[in-house]
């Protein structure tokens, strides 16, 4: 499977995200960058005007980002909690977890590494701990392998 067809794991809210940030750079973003190429060019000699140089690298940038968003949105599989199986950890899966022996509980949501935001929640099922919980079942211990060793955490929760 070549990156242009490989399949995107979202969920119905992370989709609309994909969706909402094409149509900002497809619209908005691309205008703004064609009117800093205009403004560039009317200063006269491009060879030595770094304000060209800068919207031109934006606007690859741009176009590249609208390719992959439009790619993303043509093979999305949307992932959908509510169907699958609670009697073990799946994508789509919201899940509380307790460092083993004594450590604090935290709930992710298990999404496709496309809408991975750790800070927010959303770990990757390709991430280390979204990997060894795949599969699980609560109550079971996963064992994850960390730069400082391995850490074990209990699933406590699927939601």
């Amino acid at each position: 499977m070549t990156q242009q067809n490989k399949e995107v794991l979202l969920t119905e809210e992370g989709l609309a995200k994909v969706k909402e940030e094409l149509e900002l750079f497809k619209s908005k973003k691309r205008q703004d960058v064609a009117q800093r190429l205009k403004e560039a060019i009317a200063q006269g000699d491009l060879s030595e005007n770094a304000e060209y140089d800068a919207a031109k690298e934006e606007q690859a940038f741009i176009e590249s980002r609208i390719v992959t968003l439009e790619n993303m949105i043509r093979n999305a599989k949307i992932i959908n909690q509510d169907t699958e199986n609670k009697n073990f950890v799946s994508i789509g899966a919201k899940v509380t977890i307790q460092e083993v022996p004594e450590g604090d509980e935290e709930t992710y949501t298990i999404v496709g590494s496309a809408e991975s935001d750790p800070v927010s929640g959303k770990i990757s099922n390709e991430s280390p701990i979204g990997a060894e919980l795949i599969g699980k079942r609560e109550g079971e211990i996963v064992k994850v392998p960390a730069p400082s060793g391995t850490i074990e955490f209990k699933i406590v929760e699927i939601h």
